[in-house]
């Protein structure tokens, strides 16, 4: 069962994510329509607060990495940074440039409960910031330059404003 996803400025992007205390199959059942919603929008990952459920849950689905993490926190980065445009499901249409750590040490729980330790980089490891900074309160365009973020966000209401008005036109 899909989800929706929460759109910029919806007040629970802002908000940060409560730990799992208790993984059961009610937790699995979510995740399963984490992983399904983060499919159909055709996104490399997706982070609960992203679908209003405000725990520290993500899916992450790039190249051939496809996890569902629980708790997950950032060990270790590289002081070597990258700068590559990036993206959000919760922001459709914009995108900026950001510069992140190249790689990154991650601690996690599985949906079994298990411990796991991931070391990633380049893109692996973008998608794995973007998605636990959601577990923050933390959007990309937090990374912008005010100038830059006021551009992109007058650029994301001109183009919500043009999606709502043709989808009206549609629906007469």
């Amino acid at each position: 069962m899909a989800l929706k996803i929460r759109l910029y400025p919806d007040a629970v992007l802002r908000r940060h994510a409560q730990p799992v205390t208790q993984i059961n199959d009610e937790l699995r059942k979510f995740a399963d329509a984490l992983v399904e919603t983060m499919i159909l929008a055709k996104g490399y990952g997706l982070a609960a607060p992203q679908v209003g459920v405000l725990k520290r849950i993500i899916a992450l689905d790039v190249e051939s990495d496809f996890y569902v993490l629980i708790n997950p926190e950032i060990l270790w980065a590289s002081e070597e940074r990258v700068v590559l445009g990036e993206g959000c499901l919760s922001i459709p249409g914009v995108e900026a440039e950001v510069a992140r750590p190249r790689q990154i040490r991650v601690r996690a729980l599985d949906l079994d409960g298990q411990e796991i330790l991931l070391e990633k980089d380049e893109l692996v490891a973008r998608v794995l910031q973007h998605e636990m900074d959601h577990l923050n309160g933390v959007l990309f365009i937090d990374y912008l330059s005010q100038a830059k973020r006021l551009t992109l966000l007058k650029e994301y209401e001109r183009l919500k404003k043009a999606h709502s008005k043709s989808k009206a036109k549609i629906s007469l």
